[in-house]
């Protein structure tokens, strides 16, 4: 058997999530104070006991969702299941930070100040209003480029963001264009067209102030080689150099995220079973429908983690 680590994405938040992990293991409730620390707040009682539309905000969803991932992996480690276990790592666009600060590339803190960052400068890149997202569902990823083309007009942006699974491609862009694509790809034999609840346009060329952000922020820290190989979102295949993978993070920011092929990828290379760290089970959901003789299970509870240890 051999096991990929993959992080949840936004979208996984929830009230509560990783107390479970810091109430049964001192290692996870170190995590948390570690990005409290980082962050100069208490984001843990955000977390814990705060409301949803607060923990929502980008800036507060991104390090939230990564310190959960990292409380799960430090529960792991306590007992005896570290990242080398894995064959690869990879997440899913932010779920990306959390794949690196798992494999000891980013140190927690300075990845729980990159995601803040992160977080903020893609919420400011776009007056709110101005963009959307929205899901195709039934359309291939190649007939969805095919849509964002024939929506792009007069200026306005649509693109092709997340190609999450076969049967789900997400559009993003100038509010208008996104609305457009759904209709054509309605027009196209789409079952639905599903605009989504979220304050920005991300993995779109409008990021593009948000990707000069990251780059200036991520120059300024230091990011070591993967102890497990990094499938990036971008390329759909296995980096390890430092250097590039700083470059790819910036890309990240504008560019699609190319989930399906990156579990393809990782199935390819001898992944039979996926290990969802954190929050949610979006991800195994995605990869059921990628591939359905893949294995997945998630690791987002004190009861997740003594099942893993049994498995």
């Amino acid at each position: 058997m051999s096991i990929a680590f993959v992080f949840p994405g936004q979208g996984a938040q929830t009230i509560g999530m990783g107390k479970a992990l810091a109430d049964s293991y001192p290692a996870a409730k170190a995590v948390f104070d570690e990005v409290d620390a980082a962050l100069g707040e208490k984001l843990s009682d955000l977390i814990w006991e705060g409301d949803i539309e607060t923990l929502t905000l980008t800036q507060n969803a991104q390090p939230a969702l990564m310190a959960t991932s990292m409380a799960a992996m430090a529960a792991l480690a306590a007992e005896g299941i570290t990242v080398d276990k894995a064959a690869f790592v990879a997440g899913h666009s932010l779920g990306e930070y959390s794949a690196l600060a798992a494999s000891g590339a980013l140190t927690i803190g300075d990845t729980a100040r990159l995601l803040r960052t992160r977080g903020e400068a893609m919420q400011s890149a776009v007056p709110v209003g101005v963009g959307a997202m929205a899901a195709l569902l039934g359309l291939d990823f190649a007939t969805v480029k095919e849509v964002a083309a024939e929506a792009a007009a007069d200026g306005e942006v649509v693109q092709a963001a997340n190609d999450n699974d076969p049967t789900q491609v997400v559009v993003s862009g100038h509010k208008a264009a996104v609305e457009r694509a759904a209709e054509i790809a309605k027009a196209k034999g789409a079952k639905r067209a599903v605009m989504l609840p979220v304050s920005a346009p991300f993995h779109c060329a409008l990021m593009q102030p948000a990707a000069d952000v990251m780059a200036e922020a991520l120059a300024a820290v230091e990011i070591k080689a993967p102890a497990v190989p990094l499938i990036a979102n971008v390329r759909a295949d296995a980096v390890t150099d430092p250097a590039l993978i700083r470059e790819l993070l910036v890309e990240q920011v504008t560019g699609s995220v190319r989930w399906r092929e990156s579990v393809a990828a990782m199935a390819a290379k001898g992944v039979t079973e996926f290990w969802e760290i954190g929050a949610g089970k979006a991800l195994s959901g995605m990869i059921r429908k990628i591939d359905r003789s893949l294995a997945s299970r998630q690791v987002g509870t004190d009861a997740d983690v003594k099942a893993a240890l049994d498995a």
